[in-house]
């Protein structure tokens, strides 16, 4: 099965674990992803916001660029913001002339055309739950994630809008779920499973973004998760990054290590930690993942920036008032 793959920025630096391990289970799970040449960033969340006619001009270059190759009519994107931009621009293009037209005019400064609807933009995850296959990824599994209780996180990105239709469930997402109680994890309840992070919101108002990342670790804590998953580099950054301010603006002590779905994956296909950039993450997952059989007791540690200040701190108690 081939694709046309968008890493897009996040994974070439702070989300560089997920592409790592997608590119490890790719081979296993007999995905092709061919990664399109010359991509730009696409924007994240703001840009469009601001300049309308750049954001779907810088956006729309990337699906000119992937219809240019021609690797694949499937366009994957493993970061949800990217994921989500690329789907927009392609459906608002089809749906207002006016704005195809003045897209394509940009893009036809740099030789470039696009014909919306020309491809089919996916989520990562949709890929591997839909055409892989539950079954085909049970088969694989060589080291079942037994013991490991786990929070599935969609973050707010991945399931709305469904432009052209959309496989996953807006209301109530469960793709995530499955292909982790697949690969032998138990997944707890996670009421707030598709509830905002806060994004860059901690760049513009910290408690307002504390809050939101509170509210996460505190649903997590309560249902008793060693570990969060997500499918987002934006959701893993904020709540493992900061994380151990959180714990200093509210006094608890949360230690959640937060990880890829792409990593539990390589996990119980039997791949080393390492090799799916686990152990740089800030909350470390070494001690959780001690709970799975054969898995190293102890993954390699992050290069840290600063000592963390969570040593002392209390844990929060189970079942408490959010």
């Amino acid at each position: 099965m081939r694709y046309a793959y968008y890493p897009g920025c996040s994974l070439t630096h702070s989300a560089a674990p997920y592409d790592l391990s997608t590119r490890a289970i790719a081979g296993p799970l007999g995905l092709a992803l061919e990664e399109i040449e010359d991509w730009n960033c696409c924007g994240a969340t703001e840009y469009i916001s601001i300049n309308k006619a750049a954001a779907y001009a810088l956006v729309g270059r990337n699906l000119a660029l992937a219809a240019q190759q021609g690797v694949s009519q499937d366009v994957v994107a493993p970061c949800s913001a990217c994921y989500l931009n690329l789907r927009k621009v392609d459906h608002y293009m089809g749906k207002y002339p006016d704005l195809r037209d003045q897209t394509n005019q940009s893009l036809a400064a740099g030789g470039l055309h696009y014909d919306p609807g020309s491809l089919r933009i996916r989520h990562l995850l949709n890929v591997v739950v839909e055409d892989v296959g539950l079954e085909a990824i049970k088969s694989k599994v060589t080291r079942p994630l037994d013991g490991l209780r786990v929070a599935p996180y969609y973050g707010c990105l991945i399931a709305r809008p469904q432009l052209n239709g959309g496989s996953i469930d807006p209301e109530y997402p469960t793709h995530l779920d499955h292909l982790l109680k697949n690969l032998g994890a138990e997944v707890v309840d996670f009421p707030l499973k598709t509830h905002c992070c806060g994004g860059h919101m901690t760049q513009i108002s910290a408690d307002t973004a504390y809050e939101l990342i509170r509210r996460l670790l505190h649903n997590a804590a309560e249902y008793e998760a060693d570990l969060i998953v997500t499918a987002c580099p934006m959701c893993q950054l904020n709540l493992d990054a900061y994380q151990s301010q959180v714990n200093r603006h509210f006094g608890t002590g949360y230690h959640l290590p937060v990880l890829y779905f792409t990593q539990m994956i390589g996990l119980a296909l039997g791949m080393e930690p390492a090799a799916l950039g686990i152990g740089r993450e800030v909350v470390s997952a070494a001690p959780a993942l001690k709970k799975i059989g054969k898995v190293a007791p102890e993954t390699p540690a992050a290069p840290r920036r600063r000592k963390r200040d969570d040593k002392a701190l209390p844990m929060p108690r189970q079942r408490e008032e959010a």
